[in-house]
């Protein structure tokens, strides 16, 4: 026994519209994957921006730099001494070797961060004849239990629909 074809009859093929699945398929899987692709690049490269752009972080050198041997170069040091002068935000260092420029910011703004004759070491960066305090370490005197001020740099624009009272007030505490 056998079995004939039609001769007009040609061996099952998938239809059209077979065809159009598979290739919106593969084609929708191709688009899958090219966005998971775009996403991760974006991940990874924002990532690299944020690494970039952060500030480092500043060790403190285990022994305080003498203020006759600092130099401009934008290098973390530490000095050591006593306040001599105040002026607002900024005061003077004074140690056995010569008198530094401090800076603090608007952390120092009312002038109470430190006092006249008071021992502390600061630890921050020298540039351009002064130094840009990052950390204020009270040695005794009015804060005698050795308490560090980490100063932070000042705050940025306010954000959109923030009241400029908002802002004064965060300035303030």
């Amino acid at each position: 026994m056998s079995i004939e074809q039609d001769p007009g009859h040609t061996p099952a093929s998938p239809t059209p519209r077979k065809e159009a699945k598979a290739r919106s398929g593969t084609h929708l899987a191709a688009s899958g994957i090219a966005a998971f692709a775009v996403l991760a690049i974006g991940a990874v490269g924002g990532a690299a921006a944020m690494k970039f752009t952060l500030p480092s972080v500043e060790l403190a050198p285990l022994t305080a730099t003498s203020i006759s041997s600092l130099r401009d170069g934008r290098s973390t040091v530490t000095i050591k001494g006593k306040v001599a002068e105040i002026f607002g935000n900024k005061f003077i260092v004074q140690d056995e070797t010569g008198r530094a420029l401090i800076e603090t910011g608007p952390g120092g703004d009312d002038g109470k961060l430190v006092v006249l004759d008071e021992p502390i070491n600061i630890q921050g960066r020298f540039d351009e004849g002064f130094l840009h305090a990052s950390y204020l370490v009270h040695q005794d005197g009015r804060h005698q239990d050795g308490r560090t001020d980490a100063l932070r740099p000042p705050p940025g624009p306010p954000r959109h629909g923030e009241a400029v009272d908002d802002v004064l007030r965060d300035l303030h505490r």
